[in-house]
């Protein structure tokens, strides 16, 4: 049976998220005739040179419109749905950026999402996380329908850059919502700093930080090191840090390289979130603290006096 897929590529306007190399990666493991990849931008010549690299890519679909420089759902979905009949195969990562768009893009082509793919036995059986991650379960798609689906980033490396796709336009003659229009955008989590869902170093806070003021702490240590800053559910329900700073079942779901967490007991949603990590440090007062079962280095310390430590070390 033949099978051709499209990637929805994941972006900043300006540049590829890693996240769109690892759909890549998962969408070879099915072994289809073709991997196009679609990139919906506002000016997507940069992005589109960039999929283009991507080992196993077969063709780079690019779509610019004035209404694309913001990634809305509302206006990206019925754009894909132009191109979606050419497909049996429509992928997405399990992102922010994923989880928005493609229910939206299921819903329209009126069939059911498979979500967070994390394996794959063949074009229409995959593995998939449940229960916060304690059970894998084997899940078959129909393979009478155009499949939508999301893919777990934290389970596939991305894919290497040694491609050279064809990239060709196409302009979408599609009447776009206007229920839905971009009004403006505000973050509290530092623009200089590296996006939580791509960093390879993140250093996250939990509620023993005691406060917001506190959590500067973890924002200096993350500074030293280059790396992204993230929370516990606690600490975003406790109104420290904004809920995008989130890492968990319920938050982002991240592999980075380096996962330092501060002050986290180590719930099990929470460690859904980041247990894919390369290496875990953990400091936390409580030695009988959950998270020190899957960290790689723990230290039973007061974090106001290890953090600071460690920062006046890094710094030297």
């Amino acid at each position: 049976m033949m099978s051709n897929i499209l990637i929805i590529a994941e972006h900043n306007g300006k540049e590829l998220n890693s996240s769109t190399a690892k759909c890549v990666t998962c969408a070879k493991k099915i072994h289809p005739d073709s991997i196009d990849v679609v990139v919906l931008a506002a000016d997507s010549h940069q992005i589109a040179t960039e999929a283009a690299a991507l080992e196993g890519v077969s063709k780079v679909i690019r779509v610019d419109h004035p209404v694309n420089e913001y990634p809305l759902a509302a206006t990206l979905a019925p754009q894909i749905i132009e191109l979606a009949n050419k497909y049996t195969h429509i992928l997405g990562p399990s992102t922010t950026f994923g989880r928005d768009l493609m229910p939206r893009v299921a819903a329209l082509l009126g069939v059911g999402q498979l979500s967070d793919i994390m394996g794959v036995e063949n074009a229409y059986r995959f593995k998939r996380p449940i229960y916060a991650g304690n059970v894998i379960v084997t899940v078959e798609a129909p393979s009478d329908r155009i499949l939508i689906a999301t893919i777990r980033s934290a389970s596939f490396a991305a894919s290497e850059q040694t491609g050279n796709a064809i990239i060709e336009k196409y302009s979408i003659n599609v009447d776009l919502p206007k229920h839905t229009s971009f009004l403006d955008l505000r973050s509290d989590s530092g623009s200089s700093r590296p996006d939580l869902q791509t960093a390879t170093k993140v250093v996250s806070g939990g509620r023993a930080l005691g406060s917001k003021d506190n959590f500067d702490l973890i924002y200096e240590l993350a500074d030293v090191i280059g790396g992204a800053v993230g929370a516990s559910r606690a600490a975003v329900d406790s109104g420290y840090v904004g809920n995008d700073l989130q890492v968990g079942q319920t938050g982002k779901i991240i592999a980075p390289d380096l996962y330092i967490a501060l002050g986290i007991s180590g719930a099990i949603q929470h460690l859904t979130g980041m247990k894919d990590s390369g290496t875990i440090v953990a400091i936390n007062k409580d030695e009988d603290a959950p998270i020190f079962e899957i960290a790689d280095f723990g230290l039973v310390e007061d974090l106001f006096t290890a953090i600071p430590d460690l920062i006046a070390a890094l710094e030297k």
